[in-house]
């Protein structure tokens, strides 16, 4: 099976917990791409629902799908997020932020009562890292901020190249908020928590791409015998 069934295979398992009624957190990137449009199917079925989009382009593909959207000033508390991850680790903390919408997708995914992350089993991992962290920046300072979190990764006891990210253009990326990101090429995090809160104290991070005691479960998708095998981390209640 290709990656995109097996993204499609966990969105699946995903729509079985959205309710009548529900208010939900809706992702940004490939695998939360197929959930909306999942969702949206259900939607034109009749399920009433409501969504909050976590970047433009979730916006875009939601309203096109025909679900109800609402912003959190409307919804500050939602019943449901449902998300993507860049990777998941057995104790539920992820990387996300390869969508540039970590930002928004961390104050909806706090706004929530529960979050389910959705992936391709590749994407679960025994140490966070491999994947660039990415880290949301302002654009003012933005030099003295970047000399500031290659300090913090360093006290951190990591180590790896920290990159300004640019758009498939070769622009300089600006987030939905207007903000740049800077991608820091680890390999491996030892301490999630203690890299958290480092980065936190350099002036000029709004955000970061660890999630941490965040995400509540997640349900991968992995190719057996030319089918999808679900397996969930953490609990679906």
């Amino acid at each position: 099976m290709s990656g995109p069934d097996l993204r499609r295979a966990a969105a699946a398992r995903a729509l079985d917990l959205v309710e009548p009624g529900m208010r939900l957190g809706l992702g940004t990137g490939s695998t939360a791409a197929a959930f909306v449009d999942l969702l949206g199917e259900r939607v034109r079925a009749g399920l009433d629902v409501v969504g909050v989009p976590t970047s433009e382009a979730t916006h875009a593909a939601a309203r096109k799908a025909g679900i109800r959207l609402a912003t959190l000033e409307d919804l500050p508390q939602l019943d449901l997020t449902i998300d993507g991850a860049d990777e998941v680790d057995s104790d539920l903390r992820l990387i996300k932020g390869g969508g540039a919408a970590l930002l928004r997708e961390k104050i909806v995914a706090c706004a929530s009562r529960r979050m389910v992350v959705i992936a391709d089993a590749t994407k679960h991992v025994a140490t966070l890292g491999a994947f660039p962290l990415p880290i949301e920046v302002n654009a003012f300072g933005l030099a003295a901020t970047r000399i500031g979190v290659a300090a913090a990764i360093e006290r951190a006891g990591c180590a790896g190249a920290v990159a300004l990210r640019e758009a498939p253009d070769g622009s300089v990326l600006v987030t939905d908020g207007g903000h740049r990101i800077l991608d820091a090429r680890l390999g491996r995090i030892p301490d999630p928590e203690r890299l958290s809160a480092l980065l936190w104290a350099v002036p000029g991070v709004v955000e970061h791409g660890l999630f941490l005691g965040i995400a509540t479960a997640a349900i991968l998708a992995e190719a057996r015998d030319g089918r999808a095998e679900i397996t969930v981390i953490g609990s679906l209640a």
